[in-house]
């Protein structure tokens, strides 16, 4: 009679159990009590989604990154800008996605206390670079635009000097909470881990509200501030040269591409941005566990929009991935050569624009670039990218 009582018994309790070991994992891993938590149901879905992400995250920067090792006309200034974003992308995709899957597959966080503290260190380190880097690459163009002296795209070195400025800011930023200022802990229903956003102290409160202004607000402004004096150039340069149409459909198609990637950069990090803000200030518990977790899948989701955005709107890169998969015969006069189109000095159309009279030269041409005895000119770069 004893023995059936006690199947019984806990065969009633097992999930009471399972609850409070998973209760017990996440007060080792965070110190504080464990929030409402997903359905079954919830867990499956998000594990289905962090499983696709990873997967297709990794598949597309490891791609991205193969195909700039193998054609040597990908190897520019701005190119090695976005590879720094693939790299930290590829990165997330290998040491954050899994340990997220793993618990979302098993419904908690497996790893312990050590293990969320190193995930979200990594992750958010990871994620940080990935926008200032697009920050970088926005005043970089702008910088190019302004000054005569940028317009070589055979130097490297304000490129590596911005990859660089982008993960030493990046690790300034994420160290601090290693060292005692906030901390990192689980977050949402348990199953990732960052800031710990449910923290009141005021110690935990100031790094969340420096954290949102110095990476996430600061960078968009420069964002907006370089590629607004880019758009207002561009729209001079149409109004003073109506000959070189065929430049200004280069310079906005790279134009378009940048803009692109930073809109949807924005739109998988601001909703992140907006719920650990309300999370720290807003009133507790506010967010329920579905809440939590949306938006932190949308910011993962950009490990695999961005190395999209560089093949489908990115002529070269498309070019170049088509030939390295075997899509496409590799095109010796467009793929394998470098082409260099760039753009006249801005400064010498408005002159032109301002002096009627005065002989105004045509734009380049490929073929006048080729040739080892051309007189070289003064030239700036709008938007230098290869074709």
């Amino acid at each position: 009679m004893i023995e059936p009582n006690v199947s019984l018994s806990c065969a009633a309790g097992g999930t009471a159990a399972a609850a409070v070991v998973a209760t017990a994992d996440y007060e080792d891993a965070s110190g504080s009590p464990q929030p409402p938590t997903l359905s079954p149901t919830g867990h499956l879905a998000v594990a289905v989604c962090l499983g696709f992400i990873g997967t297709l995250g990794f598949a597309c920067n490891l791609a991205v990154l193969a195909v700039f090792l193998r054609y040597r006309a990908l190897r520019t200034p701005i190119n090695l800008l976005l590879v720094s974003i693939a790299v930290s992308d590829l990165l997330v995709s290998i040491l954050g996605t899994p340990f997220s899957f793993a618990a979302s597959v098993r419904g908690r966080w497996l790893i312990g206390r050590a293990g969320c503290v190193w995930y979200g260190f990594v992750n958010a380190c990871l994620g940080i670079v990935s926008l200032i880097s697009l920050a970088v690459l926005s005043y970089e163009r702008y910088c190019t635009m302004m000054a005569p002296n940028m317009a070589d795209g055979r130097d490297f070195r304000p490129a590596l000097a911005g990859v660089c400025f982008s993960w030493l800011y990046s690790l300034a930023w994420t160290l601090p909470p290693l060292l005692g200022w906030s901390r990192y802990g689980p977050e949402g229903p348990g199953i990732t881990c960052s800031v710990d956003w449910r923290s009141r102290g005021a110690n935990n409160v100031s790094y969340v509200l420096c954290l949102f202004a110095f990476c996430l607000v600061l960078p968009f402004a420069v964002i907006v501030f370089s590629y607004g004096k880019l758009l207002h150039a561009i729209t001079q340069v149409r109004s003073s040269c109506a000959s070189a149409a065929s430049t200004r459909r280069r310079e906005r198609r790279v134009l378009a591409m940048v803009s692109v990637m930073v809109a949807c950069y924005l739109l998988c990090w601001l909703p992140y941005g907006a719920v650990a803000l309300m999370a720290t200030l807003g009133p507790a518990r506010a967010l329920g566990p579905e809440a939590s977790v949306v938006p932190s899948l949308m910011a993962k989701s950009s490990t695999v929009v961005n190395p999209f955005i560089y093949v489908f709107m990115n002529k070269q890169f498309h070019r170049c991935f088509r030939a390295f998969f075997g899509c496409s015969a590799a095109e010796r006069g467009s793929t394998l050569r470098t082409f260099s189109r760039v753009t006249k000095t801005l400064r010498e159309r408005q002159v032109s624009a301002a002096a009627p009279s005065s002989v105004q030269a045509t734009p380049p041409s490929v073929e006048d670039h080729q040739k080892a005895d051309s007189p070289k000119r003064q030239l700036t770069l709008v938007a230098l990218y290869r074709e």
